[in-house]
């Protein structure tokens, strides 16, 4: 029978039988061994939550791009500045304060801005 193993970000190997696993895997990536413990790297996770928003804004300002161009045929000041907004607001996205500020994984999952991003990916399923 064939062993699983399970390999950290640093390329360390260990047999999945012997290892204490975290039981969310959104930061797998993230994923550090210490003797048969393995935990996520924050700083690691804070990067593949940054790439995330990155993912999950790219269609939203290419929406946002349509609604100021139709404002901007419109001549709508008032559409046009909300628009322009909403787009600084997307690109900020991942230089969010509350992502640099987490200290755990469950405050760095809380640094989703459902508001502007919409459903967070990380959230209880």
């Amino acid at each position: 029978m064939a062993t699983t193993n399970i390999v950290d970000k640093d390329g360390n190997t260990i047999s999945a039988s012997d290892a204490t696993v975290p039981s969310d895997r959104h930061f797998r990536g993230a994923w550090t061994l210490s003797g048969s413990t393995i935990s996520e790297d924050l700083a690691t996770a804070k990067d593949i939550f940054k790439d995330k928003v990155r993912e999950v804004r790219k269609p939203l300002l290419d929406a946002e791009d349509v609604i100021y161009m139709k404002a901007l045929e419109a001549d709508d000041a008032s559409a046009k500045a909300a628009s322009v907004t909403k787009k600084t607001n997307l690109r900020d996205a991942p230089a969010a304060s509350a992502i640099a500020d987490a200290t755990t994984i469950a405050e760095l999952k809380a640094a989703w801005d459902a508001d502007l991003l919409g459903d967070s990916p990380y959230a209880q399923e």
